[in-house]
């Protein structure tokens, strides 16, 4: 990873995706160690992490992490999730938080040099390419180790640094994921099982 120590840096972690990528790779996520990992190497900012949130009567699989997040440095980002059944008799749940990363990155342009972008949607290209426009440098995490990749060709070209999530992932791993419990534990300091119960947000 190429930082400069002066920069100033956001993060915008697509919740969904950077979950998904980890799951595929093997390892869970620490949002502490990751925080800290960028935090060494530049003027970190801001730290937004976005997610769709189903609430049930009973249980949100997400809460935990929404609520360590809320309170260890990162800007929470949220909406309802809605939840759905397919044609195949399937539970889905429904939660896409492009439009509001894409305002927010927009609007911090002018007060950043560097954005990284913790996603490998293809949607997010024209958004990188607007905000090198005015400046500033976006780098992507994401992982073509995955079958398929979980980056789209088109986003890792057009970013300024394509950064290996598995390359980087021994900075901020909590612990292998085989084998994984059916629920998060309310004993973890920071989750890292939130989708572990629902089906994929998209």
């Amino acid at each position: 990873m190429h930082f400069l120590p002066t920069e100033r840096v956001a993060l915008f972690i697509d919740g969904a995706n950077l979950y998904s990528a980890s799951r595929n790779l093997g390892f869970d996520v620490d949002y502490r160690n990751l925080l800290e990992t960028f935090r060494k190497r530049a003027h970190v900012i801001r730290a937004y992490y976005y997610s769709a949130v189903l609430e049930t009567e009973e249980y949100s699989p997400l809460k935990p992490l929404t609520d360590w997040l809320a309170y260890n440095g990162y800007t929470l980002v949220t909406k309802p999730a809605k939840e759905f059944t397919d044609a195949a008799g399937r539970r889905r749940i429904k939660g896409n938080m492009d439009i509001e990363l894409a305002i927010d990155m927009l609007e911090l342009a002018d007060k950043i040099d560097h954005a990284v972008l913790f996603s490998g949607d293809s949607d997010f290209r024209r958004l990188v390419e607007a905000v090198q426009r005015r400046g500033v440098r976006v780098s992507v995490i994401s992982s073509i180790r995955t079958t398929p990749p979980m980056v789209a060709d088109e986003l890792r070209r057009q970013a300024d640094q394509f950064i290996e999530l598995a390359e980087i992932a021994p900075e901020f791993t909590r612990r292998q994921t085989e084998p994984r419990p059916t629920r998060p534990t309310a004993s973890r300091v920071t989750p890292a099982e939130p989708y572990a119960d629902a089906a994929e947000l998209g």
